[in-house]
């Protein structure tokens, strides 16, 4: 039972990763060139909270109790992307540190050239 739950798990995490929208866009930021992408994005928390919040409106309307599930899905996206700015700043600076050591240990590396 355990087994099977678990292979469950697996599939849908890998079903999420690859074709829902905010997990495509958030591995397009994690890369070098997306990082400087994560602080602009956070900006996307604002919609999904307004959708959440009009779900929940919509429930104390008299809609579904399902759109519970539509204003979870929605909150938990909005969180993914606050917490994404933060992070890809984190990540940028220190991909930024390990260039620049690079960089250092590169020209530290190379001969230098006496004029003749």
């Amino acid at each position: 039972m355990f087994r099977i739950i678990w292979a469950i798990s697996i599939h849908l995490r890998n079903f999420m990763r690859r074709y829902m929208p905010t997990n495509i866009l958030l591995d397009a930021i994690r890369t070098r060139r997306g990082l400087k992408w994560g602080v602009p994005a956070m900006l996307l928390a604002v919609p999904y909270l307004f959708a959440a919040s009009t779900c929940t409106a919509l429930i104390d309307g008299g809609a579904s109790r399902w759109l519970y599930v539509v204003a979870l899905v929605c909150i938990w996206n909005a969180l993914k992307f606050i917490v994404i700015g933060p992070v890809s700043v984190a990540l940028l600076i220190q991909q930024r540190r390990s260039e620049q050591r690079v960089n250092r240990e590169r020209h530290a590396s190379l001969p230098t050239q006496v004029n003749a």
